[in-house]
């Protein structure tokens, strides 16, 4: 719904935390998330710290390549996984400044051949990472519970993030704090970077 109001009103960045995705067993499922064919088929860019970790990242990436949605990785060429710096997985592309991306943009814009969006992939710091073995100790637990809760569809991700937050007395919560600010940051760098090169080819 974001993503629709945005490309509507004319904004063309916006700032998020992790993705939806593919979720694990999603080969039984079939459980993905909407954000991906929407994506695939708005004009926007979307500064993102990676998809949820608690979805199956790998999958995830291929069904935004299958669905034409570009990838790129902000001073990283490694994907991030929302409280993680590194999801695992490598990305064929990446860009160091925000006015990077704005030419990223306008050289879609002036091929004018695919209409949907840009995935900007911003991790956080190593060291402003959830504790990766707290982060993987919580998600098995978090995975068990589901199991024994009989949770699906479209409350395992709710679920699984409250228990993070409480398994995790609240750092969970804290580090996603720290991926809005800097993701917001550094949407609003690019949606500037664009704005002026726009009006530098206007003039």
């Amino acid at each position: 719904a974001t993503s629709a109001v945005a490309a509507t009103a004319g904004i063309g960045v916006f700032a998020t935390g992790g993705l939806g995705g593919v979720h694990r067993e999603a080969a039984q499922t079939f459980d993905e998330s909407a954000d991906l064919v929407t994506l695939a088929r708005t004009p926007i860019a979307v500064v993102c710290a990676g998809v949820k970790s608690i979805l199956d990242v790998g999958a995830t990436l291929e069904r935004l390549e299958t669905l034409g949605v570009s990838v790129i990785g902000y001073r990283s060429r490694r994907f991030p996984g929302f409280y993680l710096t590194d999801g695992g997985f490598d990305l064929d592309w990446s860009v160091d400044s925000p006015e990077q991306v704005a030419d990223v943009l306008a050289a879609r814009a002036q091929q004018d051949l695919h209409h949907g969006g840009l995935v900007v992939a911003n991790p956080l710091p190593v060291d402003e990472q959830l504790d990766p073995a707290l982060h993987d100790r919580t998600l098995a637990e978090g995975l068990a519970l589901l199991q024994r809760d009989g949770v699906t569809g479209k409350a395992v991700t709710p679920y699984l993030l409250a228990h993070f937050h409480s398994a995790t007395e609240g750092a969970s919560l804290a580090v996603n704090v720290r991926i809005i600010l800097r993701n917001a940051d550094l949407a609003a760098r690019i949606a500037v970077a664009s704005a002026a090169r726009r009006a530098d080819n206007e003039a």
